[in-house]
């Protein structure tokens, strides 16, 4: 695995850090490859209930795409670019586990459109987010058109990607783009204890929820509600045939703490 991005377990817990601070963290390839790689190695590990993504050093988080490396490239490599990006964090998204982005320094363009491929933001509160890319004669291309409109509202989208507006995070937590904001110092400690409540429920009933809360089940839905709630009533009825629904409810009568087993 590249060393642009590591590693950490720690019990249920991993950290992944994308890891190039001498370039504020921006993807090139190599480090889009590396997020794939960590991200499929963390999910083959049963082990493992939760994720942080976050960035090396307190200058970013991820400051963009790498822009050395998209200057020369023709429409077809940049189509290949964007497909490329588009694959790893759709991977992301789609994972069973869920995935929080530890925003801990600029989270611009292809960096905010990370952030948008976890499960939800927890921002440092010096963090500066959005997605100037207009500005660079481009758009976004690794899906932040779609899931900046989902997660805060097409029109603030809009203002947005059409500004090219860098926000604090006292404005992202206000627009609905991050669910929380640190300070500094405490921000990997804060998320630490969000993932770890997450981790210590049923790791079946949280995969369930993340599948059918996710933007993709949303979008595949077609927007009909009916549709949707019939994806949460199949992944609700199927809960019903594991053992961690039979012991989190035996343990709730017991008054006892659930043993979970992932079947």
């Amino acid at each position: 695995m590249t060393t642009n991005v590591l590693v950490a377990r720690d019990g249920a817990l991993a950290t992944v850090t994308v890891n190039r601070p001498d370039a504020r963290n921006a993807l090139d390839a190599d480090t889009l490859d590396g997020l794939h790689a960590a991200f499929a190695e963390l999910a083959g590990d049963a082990g493992v209930r939760c994720a942080i993504l976050t960035g090396a050093g307190d200058r970013a988080f991820v400051a963009g795409a790498d822009i050395k490396a998209m200057a020369d490239m023709d429409a077809a490599a940049g189509l290949a670019f964007s497909a490329r990006g588009q694959r790893v964090f759709d991977f992301i998204e789609s994972l069973r586990l869920p995935v929080i982005a530890a925003v801990n320094g600029f989270a611009l363009g292809a960096g905010c459109e990370l952030a948008l491929a976890c499960d939800f933001i927890i921002a440092a509160r010096t963090a500066k987010l959005g997605m100037p890319e207009v500005g660079l004669g481009v758009i976004p291309g690794f899906g932040g058109t779609q899931r900046l409109a989902l997660r805060v509202g097409v029109a603030h989208a809009r203002q947005l990607i059409y500004t090219g507006a860098i926000i604090d995070a006292a404005e992202a937590l206000r627009i609905g783009l991050a669910n929380g904001v640190a300070e500094p110092a405490a921000l990997l400690h804060d998320v630490r204890a969000i993932a770890a409540d997450i981790a210590a429920k049923a790791p079946l009933a949280i995969a369930a929820a993340k599948r059918v809360v996710s933007p993709g089940a949303l979008r595949d839905a077609g927007e009909p509600v009916a549709r949707a709630l019939a994806a949460e009533r199949d992944a609700f009825g199927g809960l019903f045939a594991t053992a961690d629904q039979k012991e989190g409810m035996r343990a709730f009568i017991d008054k006892r703490p659930p043993q979970w087993k992932g079947a």
